[in-house]
Order: structure tokens, then sequence, then C-alpha cells
């Protein structure tokens, strides 16, 4: 989508006219975060998240970099070479602790991104490309953060790797070989720590780039917004800048806070206290359980106890943990509704408020012990998530009758300060109350 009201780039002074000519890096930056691209007026800080999901990104890659250079990916020393961060390394305890903490956060706020695109439903037309390379940043972050997790070494470390890699031996003929393929051989070891550690290091630039695409795809049909109504005109956006960085440098500041707060004051509270004990293949822990990001998923491939049309059971959970995450990439598709915002959508939005709630369900039961009762309770909100998309979610678009939309985001805007006419506009599109 192109927006002619949009100013352009004019540099000035003399070696900015020459440094645009040859390389208009400043004319990019401008159009992409500055004046030169407008937004629509009413994005609440639900739109904060995607900033906050870069800011994270670039928190663990800074961290990771210099944590690197102090670990030594070998089984006889790795978990050593972890406590040789902590308590050697100048405010390597720091480092360690915003890795680790960084990652948590990042997560958080990837799931909040997510559910607010599923709430204002920009994963619909024009954005698909949008969702899908979202989605693909997400199973990069899994993948990344599942390899992280291996190489501190402890108890939890070499357990997780040894039972989640163990379930692609379940997919036939392949699975076993793909699992030594992954680890290096036949057990976890030196192989698979150094091809952990690589992988890791390697992901989030990969990360990185498809990050790029996605705010490159984002910028084609505009940012979506809370009505789910496309902007008509110039009296529907905003610069990005200053409205939306003085926005956006709120919701970081309350985000490094909270960051802060939990890397001094709880740095291991979201992780396992058994990953501080060396790894040992002999001594099988009590209970095995991935990090808290992973719950859910971790609680759909626990659900499946018994063999089904000759599959085994372990299969059918292989196959309906990455079924989960698929599922994500036909979102587009399984929602036929024209209206985007649940605002507009009571039906659909009781629903994914019981989809969230379900999610958390399963998040408990993920990190639970695997009790006939907790079994129970996740086989049903297994069943629920999977029905949500494939039945509950094509009905309601099929028979919802959503509630009137407002002609302009300008209308919906004014329409919450007494009912102003799209007069009462000021040149940068901000809204004036009515007197």
């Amino acid at each position: 989508m192109s927006f002619p009201w949009a100013k352009h780039y004019e540099p000035k002074a003399p070696l900015m006219k020459w440094i645009d000519s040859r390389l208009p890096l400043p004319r990019l930056v401008y159009d992409a975060v500055g004046a030169g691209y407008p937004v629509p007026r009413n994005l609440n800080y639900f739109w904060n998240f995607g900033v906050l999901a870069g800011v994270a990104l670039v928190i663990q890659i800074v961290t990771g970099i210099v944590l690197a250079m102090h670990y030594a990916a070998s089984a006889g020393i790795a978990f050593d070479s972890v406590e040789h961060i902590m308590r050697d390394v100048n405010s390597g305890w720091m480092l360690r602790y915003a890795h680790a903490t960084g990652a948590s956060m990042f997560f958080i706020v990837v799931y909040i991104h997510i559910a607010r695109g599923l709430y204002y439903g920009s994963y619909k037309a024009p954005r698909e490309m949008l969702w899908l390379l979202g989605v693909v940043i997400f199973l990069l972050m899994m993948a990344t953060a599942f390899m992280g997790y291996v190489l501190p070494w402890g108890q939890m470390s070499f357990w997780g790797a040894q039972v989640i890699t163990g379930f692609f031996s379940a997919i036939p003929v392949v699975g076993e070989s793909i699992r030594i393929w992954l680890l290096g051989g036949y057990a976890p070891d030196d192989a698979t720590l150094n091809r952990f550690f690589s992988l890791h290091y390697l992901l989030p630039f990969v990360i990185f780039g498809v990050i790029i695409l996605h705010v490159w795809s984002l910028h084609i049909p505009g940012s979506n917004n809370p009505t789910g109504v496309e902007v008509k005109g110039e009296q529907d956006t905003v610069p990005f800048h200053p409205y939306y960085t003085a926005k956006d440098g709120f919701g970081l500041g309350v985000f490094l806070t909270i960051f802060a707060f939990i890397m001094f004051f709880f740095p291991n509270y979201l992780g396992h206290p058994d990953n501080y004990i060396p790894a040992n293949p002999l001594s099988t822990p009590a209970h095995i359980v991935p990090e808290w990001y992973f719950l859910p998923f971790y609680a759909i491939l626990k659900s499946f106890t018994a063999n089904f049309l000759f599959v085994p059971a372990k299969l059918w959970g292989v196959l309906a943990m990455f079924g989960s995450i698929l599922l994500l990439f036909f979102l587009p598709w399984l929602d036929s509704s024209p209206v985007r915002s649940s605002n507009y959508r009571p039906t659909y939005r009781i629903f994914l408020f019981v989809l969230i709630a379900d999610v958390f369900v399963l998040g408990y039961v993920g990190g639970a012990e695997a009790t006939a009762r907790n079994v129970i309770i996740g086989q049903i909100a297994s069943a629920y998530y999977f029905a949500h998309f494939l039945i509950i979610l094509p009905l309601v678009s099929a028979m919802e009758r959503p509630r009137p939309l407002p002609n302009s985001i300008t209308e919906a805007v004014l329409g919450k300060h007494g009912g102003a006419s799209s007069a009462s506009t000021g040149f940068s599109g901000a809204a004036v109350p009515a007197e």
C-alpha cells in the first residue's frame, strides 16, 4: 500500500545529500520508522510488543556473543565453564542472568504479540505473509531456545535433550536416523553440545534476517489497528515519529524495568533447580520438564497415552505437538470472517478467551506430574486446542453476526470524544476533542 500523503526524506546538509545519493540509508530509516511512515492513529499499547520483541532479540544476541567467548562446548567441562562465567568472569553472572532472563522475556513478549494478532485479526488479508513470517520466527525461536537450554549441561539440560530428541525416533523408517543425526551419536555428548552450540549461536542472526522480512512485509499493507478498518486517508494516520516512537519509548522503559527486576532479584525463578546439578547419565531426575515456554506443547505431546489406528501413541504425540504449531500457518484461511477485530466479533471473542485459558491449562499440565487426573485434563485441553482452530473457528466465521464497523478509523476515534466530526482534526492527524 502506498501512502501519497506521507512525507519524503529530503536531506538539507551537503554531506547528507552526498550520502543519500550514493547510499540511501537515511532515507530508508526515515521511511521505515520516521515521519515518512504514517500509521493508524488509534494504535494502543499492544502494538508496542513488536518493538519490544526486537529489543529482546538484540539483548540475546549481545549477551550471547560475550558468553560464547567463555563457554566450552564439551561434555567434560561445559558445566564448569558456565560456573566459571558466573564466578570468575567480570560481570559474568549478570551476563548469564541477562541472557537467561532475556529468553523468558522474549517469549513473554512474543506470546502477547501473537495474542494481540489473534484478537485483532492481524493475520487476515492483506497481511497473510506478515503472519506467516511471524510463525517462522516463532519456530526459529523455539529451536534456538531448546538448543540453548541444553548448553549449561545440567541434569535437566541433559535429560531434556535425551527425552525430546527421543520423540523423533517415533517417526517411522527415518526417525531413529534423525535422532542420531541431531545428537551426533546415540546419546547426548560432545557431538551434541558442539552441534547445538553452533546452531544456537547462528539461529539468532537468522531470526534477525527473518524479522527484517517481517517488518518489510508490514510496510507494504501498513499496520493493522484495533478497529480492523483500513486506512481511508491522511486523517486516519499520524507519523510514526514522534507519536509512536514516544509511545514505544514508554513501553520500553516499563519492559526494561520489569526485566531488570527479575534479573537482579529473581533470576532463577523461571528456571529449574536441577540444572544446577552437573549432568549425570546414570541418574534420571524424578520429573523431567522443558523450559516454561514449551510447557503447553509438551502437555499436548504427553496427552497421547494409547495406540490408535495401529499408530503408536508416541508418534501421535509428536504429530500433535508439531501440528499444534503448524496450525497457525493456516489460520488466515481457517478464519473466513471479513471482520478483523474481536471488538466487533462478540462470539469469536468469547471463544478466543477460552482458547487463551486453555493454553494456560496446558502450561500447567505440561509442568505437573503425569497423574491420572492431570493426563485427563491435558487430553481435554489438547482436544479443545485443535477443536478451536479446526471446528469452532470455521463455524463461528460462517455463522457469527458481527457488530457494525465504523466507516473509518477517524470516526471510531472521535466517537469516543463526544462524536466530533472529522473536521475537528489537527494537521498531524491527532484527534481534537469536541468542545
